[in-house]
């Protein structure tokens, strides 16, 4: 029997199912690579890290927050002493937007979502400066980790607790009475100790306030106030006449007579004690010859027995003196 070489219908359903099928996968594979970029042209772009701070291959790279591209490869550069360069960010960047990517751009890393994915932004540039070429070098902006913020908040917490605690100390020594505060807390006599202090002090200043005691005078007699105006007006006039070189003290201060009076005056006396020191004179022999002190002496001691002596007999020495004609 011979064999049909004609197409049937079930045979042709399948056919076009599978081409459906097959259209319907090239459509989705197109919209795939179209939602996440991998039909567009890229360029390369390098960033230095010294931390990635969670950032992994294939991870996204957005400019302005939009994403533009993916993180092609992280590898480590040779140890040295920038330790801001540890790391060399690979970058794919979507051609499209190479015109936004220039060279006052600044890459940093930020969280995106909830659960705090890391991706790489890099903020656009401004039209004076020169549009990043591939295998150019992309400049980092410092950013704050989180983990850092997240040790620097334990930190406060602790100091809070500590703050809490001496709180809780100090406050139940108040209350036991403990120290000056628990004393005016607590202690019921001292509170009226300070109770009548304020009164007499209020009693005080209703005395002060009286204007007929002396600290009411001094505030509302104005016959103080009038009283010491005159006194510095009299001051004043004095130094004024002192001023004027009129008087004594005007004298003394500007006229250099008495001065020079003084001058002569000391240096004749310095000449005197010069003559004195050197044992030249009568007043020198004085000072310093002992044979004519002990002389001098002797002669005083015979001329105070003379006198004891007249006292005594004074009609040895006034006989013959008084004679009668």
């Amino acid at each position: 029997m011979k064999r049909s070489t004609g197409v049937t219908w079930e045979q042709l359903r399948v056919g076009v199912v599978v081409l459906f099928a097959a259209a319907l996968l090239v459509v989705s594979v197109y919209k795939l690579g179209e939602a996440a970029n991998l039909f567009t042209k890229r360029y390369t772009l390098y960033v230095f890290l010294s931390n990635a701070r969670g950032i992994t291959r294939g991870g996204a790279v957005t400019i302005n927050g939009v994403v533009a591209g993916t993180v092609d490869d992280i590898s480590f550069l040779p140890v040295g002493t920038d330790t801001s360069r540890n790391l060399k960010l690979e970058l794919s960047i979507d051609q499209r937007l190479q015109d936004q990517v220039r060279a006052d751009s600044r890459a940093s890393v930020k969280s995106m979502g909830v659960l705090g994915d890391k991706v790489l932004d890099i903020s656009s540039g401004t039209p004076r400066y020169g549009v990043l070429q591939t295998r150019d070098t992309l400049r980092v902006t410092p950013t704050i980790d989180v983990d850092d913020v997240i040790g620097q908040a334990s930190v406060v917490v602790q100091d809070a607790v500590e703050l809490t605690r001496d709180l809780k100390i100090i406050s139940g020594g108040i209350v036991r009475g403990d120290g000056t505060m628990g004393q005016l807390v607590t202690n019921r006599s001292l509170y009226d100790r300070l109770t009548g202090t304020l009164t007499k002090m209020d009693g005080l200043l209703d005395r002060m306030n009286n204007p007929k005691g002396t600290v009411g005078r001094l505030i509302d007699d104005p016959a103080l106030y009038n009283n010491l105006t005159a006194a510095v007006a009299g001051l004043d006039s004095a130094l004024a006449q002192v001023n004027n070189r009129q008087g004594t003290l005007g004298k003394l201060l500007y006229d250099d007579t008495l001065y020079s009076h003084l001058v002569g005056v000391a240096g004749n006396a310095d000449s005197v004690m010069r003559e004195l020191n050197d044992g030249q004179g009568t007043a020198s022999k004085l000072l310093r010859d002992r044979q004519l002190y002990d002389q001098l002496t002797k002669a005083v001691a015979t001329l105070n027995a003379v006198l004891a002596d007249v006292r005594q007999n004074p009609r040895r020495y006034t006989r013959g003196l008084v004679r009668v004609f």
